[in-house]
């Protein structure tokens, strides 16, 4: 045991000393929670809006004003025909273009129906189906308010009974973006520092040549691994807590279940990654070669978490391949006992197949470090 005490002391150490990678490792990591869970969201905001009024009635004028009134919305301005629409749309200066038939007023009155003609820019997919969403929204409403409320029986007038659905949002109730995105990034910093850091600290000593001179002493194999790794351990905790302090202080967001599960857990999962770092440094001889792989993996690792697109909207070959994913897991966990209270029950799963890949990975980094070239 004194032998790995001693290990540890000259990895802190030597961590410490260096004045340069203090901040990359404290620092920008929190800056990054920060600036990532404000900016990495998919809510659609600021859509710029075109209309061309061809019935200029007062239902029209109240139609656009629905939307003037919309917080997603930005009305641009009244095009005066299509074909000036059109080239506005071309030039990027509107993405949604809402086009008022003549008669208007007077179909939706005598007829109870008229068509209206809506061009969305496209070119973003994801975010054109949002946009449609929205339209769709605000015309209904604009039609129920119009037509719905009141139908008339000969010279009387009777209000509908309308159905109305109350929802009722669970873990989310305000439907902050920053509340499923925070718990991300978290796992995020947590998966990149450790990473990194431990693919690169052996392949650093490969480099300076110390590896070799203490190959040749009689430290065993895993008394050095558990002297190498340990201290990215505590870093990976430390950096964790750090987090959740500022998810809670800055970001409000709830931490209803187990803190002790949670850190549990990501001990565990930061075993994971420090295999595979470890892994990784084994078959490297430089730190640009050791980052290169580490990143290549974590750009994988990260766009078939669920991090940033559901699981589900994945093909079926690519949701297979995420089941060999810990980010995956490890994402899953901080969203269940952070936002749902999940306990070790609910997680059970998780943590039997973390535990299994880090078994897995620091069998396969011990086997594979070699005290003799």
């Amino acid at each position: 045991m004194n032998i790995i005490r001693y290990i540890i002391q000259k990895e802190f150490r030597q961590i410490f000393r260096n004045k340069a990678m203090l901040p990359i490792i404290f620092v920008l990591p929190l800056v990054q929670l920060i600036i990532l869970s404000n900016a990495a969201t998919f809510e659609v905001k600021n859509i710029t809006f075109g209309y061309i009024d061809n019935d200029k009635t007062p239902f029209s004028r109240e139609l656009i004003e629905k939307f003037n009134a919309s917080t997603y919305f930005y009305v641009l301005t009244d095009y005066p025909t299509a074909k000036i629409a059109s080239s506005a749309m071309l030039n990027g200066d509107v993405d949604v273009v809402l086009e008022i038939p003549p008669y208007f007023e007077r179909n939706l009155q005598k007829d109870k129906e008229t068509d209206l003609a809506l061009t969305i820019n496209a070119i973003d997919g994801a975010a054109a189906g949002v946009e449609n969403v929205y339209v769709t929204q605000i015309v209904q409403q604009f039609n129920k308010n119009a037509q719905i409320d009141f139908v008339f029986h000969g010279d009387a007038m009777t209000q509908r009974q309308l159905i109305e659905t109350i929802p009722l949002f669970w873990y989310n109730e305000t439907l902050n973006y920053k509340t499923f995105m925070v718990p991300g990034i978290l796992v995020l910093l947590v998966t990149m520092i450790t990473l990194f850091l431990s693919g690169m600290n052996i392949v650093r000593e490969k480099e300076i040549g110390t590896l070799e001179q203490i190959n040749v002493t009689p430290i065993k194999k895993y008394q050095f691994i558990i002297g190498k790794l340990f201290p990215f351990l505590i870093l990976g905790l430390v950096l964790l807590t750090v987090g959740l302090i500022i998810a809670k202080l800055i970001f409000q967001i709830p931490i209803v279940g187990s803190i002790f599960l949670m850190y549990g857990y990501t001990i565990i999962y930061i075993l994971v990654i420090l295999g595979m770092g470890l892994f990784i440094s084994n078959f490297t001889e430089t730190q640009q070669q050791a980052m290169f792989i580490a990143w290549f993996f974590m750009v994988i690792f990260i766009l078939m978490s669920g991090l940033f697109t559901p699981i589900e909207s994945m093909p079926q070959w690519a949701q297979f391949l995420t089941e060999f994913n810990p980010i995956k897991y490890f994402v899953q966990v901080m969203r269940m006992v952070m936002l749902k209270g999940a306990g070790l029950s609910d997680i059970y799963p998780q943590v039997i197949k973390t535990l299994a890949f880090a078994l897995v990975m620091n069998g396969l980094a011990v086997f594979s470090y070699k005290k003799v070239s």
